[in-house]
């Protein structure tokens, strides 16, 4: 019971539900974590994906989308009119749900660059979707690559202001080559960019 004359006081919390239909409706179609199967001609890579929230607590109920181009920089759809080769068992795209410590893992190969607006191609990226719990409207962004001489000339990342650019790099994972981190935080000090698509 609250004392007299005082009100209560009223704490946020760090993320919501929308009941148990994010669950039944989008974790339910088989996940797909081989976004490039073995094979596929490309710079092998495995890439760790972690989802947070705003407190910094990883989401064990979240989902991750990703789509890619290949290793020319054409992706597998037919509106990609380039003339460019494509593998049959590169499927470009991967979806997966998060585990228990809010990590999902795929494996795939580098992207090329793909044709920006400008002179100069895009930087190697992956376009990223995220749903979760108290998100009604998907959450997009990318993945680039630390260190990439080719993140200079991104007209994407030429958007965004420096000091937050870092949101949007994947970054290897020492001792382990060909493993890549990287890490989304929906809200908060460290809240990854988020693009309105």
């Amino acid at each position: 019971m609250k004392a007299k004359g005082k009100k209560p006081e009223l704490i946020p919390f760090p993320s919501q539900t929308v009941g148990p239909y994010f669950q039944i409706g989008l974790s339910r179609p088989e996940p797909t974590s081989q976004i490039a199967p073995p094979g596929v001609p490309g710079e092998r890579l495995k890439l760790v994906c972690s989802v947070f929230d705003g407190q910094g607590w990883p989401l064990n109920d979240a989902l991750v989308e990703i789509w890619q181009a290949n290793a020319n920089g054409k992706y597998h759809h037919p509106d990609d009119r380039q003339k460019k080769p494509v593998d049959p068992a590169f499927l470009g795209f991967g979806r997966m749900a998060t585990n228990n410590e809010g990590i999902c893992v795929f494996e795939t190969i580098k992207p090329g660059r793909v044709p920006g607006p400008g002179k100069n191609p895009q930087a190697p990226h992956l376009t990223v979707s995220v749903f979760a719990r108290g998100v009604l409207k998907r959450m997009a962004t990318r993945i680039y690559f630390a260190g990439d001489a080719a993140n200079e000339e991104d007209f994407v990342l030429a958007r965004v202001p420096k000091a937050r650019r870092n949101t949007l790099m994947a970054q290897p994972v020492p001792g382990e080559p060909g493993t890549w981190r990287f890490d989304v935080h929906l809200s908060g000090k460290q809240e990854t960019v988020f693009f309105d698509v």
